[in-house]
């Protein structure tokens, strides 16, 4: 009888909601949505402790690591600013536990998809900078979220973003330019050294990077791809190619430290 391949295992850290003066750990549908039906992977929702989550153990036991978006911003201490009102709200507990576990996930080799602030803690990982409210600077364009009750509307195409030449964006798209959504105050002011700019915005805006010289496919944008992302060709090849990285990833591993409990008794 031949034997069906465990979906890889994929982490995506929480935020810190409130509700009726409670908090609560969240990850939106749309993203754990996206890990199932595009990357073909089973997710994991790392609560937002920090330290305490024992990030280290973490990367051993994921085949993959997805950086979600949030209303929510990294906190300018995080990248040696003042805390101002533009910049929140913020969520110090993810910045805790996402700041920290994308060095050793970068580290290890694993996986990793970044998405709009999951894209700005990367960023601000590797010690680059970001830009509060982006509209607000000369010659930029407004990428906030259209005012607009339906979420079609609000995740539809917006602009048109440049694809570095040769870079690993316009290999995997097979164009030169795509168009995206667009759903952000803030976005990327120093680029972190360690990053590479895959795409731009006609305004000049950074859409994606790649860490350079990464072990493993390590991915970031500002956009939305995981909003319907089975009817968006591009976000489609997108979750194929992390979900691909993260199933020979844990194709690698020994059966017991897969987490077979078959092998290990």
């Amino acid at each position: 009888m031949s034997q069906v391949a465990a979906k890889p295992l994929i982490g995506l850290p929480a935020c810190i909601k409130h509700l009726d003066g409670m908090p609560y750990h969240a990850v939106q549908d749309k993203y754990l949505r996206a890990v199932v039906e595009a990357a073909g992977g089973l997710p994991l929702v790392i609560p937002a402790y920090g330290d305490e989550t024992e990030p280290a153990r973490l990367v051993e036991m994921l085949d993959g690591l997805m950086l979600t978006g949030s209303p929510s911003n990294v906190h300018p201490a995080r990248y040696g600013r003042e805390a101002h009102p533009e910049a929140e709200p913020h969520d110090q507990e993810r910045d805790a536990t996402t700041l920290p576990l994308i060095h050793m996930a970068l580290d290890a080799g694993l996986p990793m998809l970044a998405i709009c602030r999951g894209f700005q803690e990367l960023n601000v990982a590797l010690g680059g900078t970001l830009h509060a409210e982006v509209h607000e600077l000369p010659g930029r364009h407004d990428h906030r979220r259209p005012q607009d009750p339906d979420l079609d509307v609000q995740y539809g195409p917006q602009h048109p973003i440049r694809l570095t030449p040769g870079g690993a964006f316009e290999d995997l798209f097979g164009q030169s330019q795509i168009v995206v959504n667009s759903l952000h105050n803030q976005g990327l002011d120093r680029v972190a050294e360690r990053l590479f700019v895959e795409a731009v915005a006609e305004d000049g805006t950074v859409e994606a990077v790649r860490v350079k010289n990464a072990a493993g496919f390590a991915l970031g944008v500002q956009w939305h791809p995981e909003y319907k992302a089975l009817e968006n060709p591009q976000s489609t090849r997108l979750f194929a190619a992390f979900g691909a990285a993260a199933r020979a990833r844990a194709g690698g591993r020994p059966a017991a430290a897969a987490g077979s409990a078959r092998a290990a008794e």
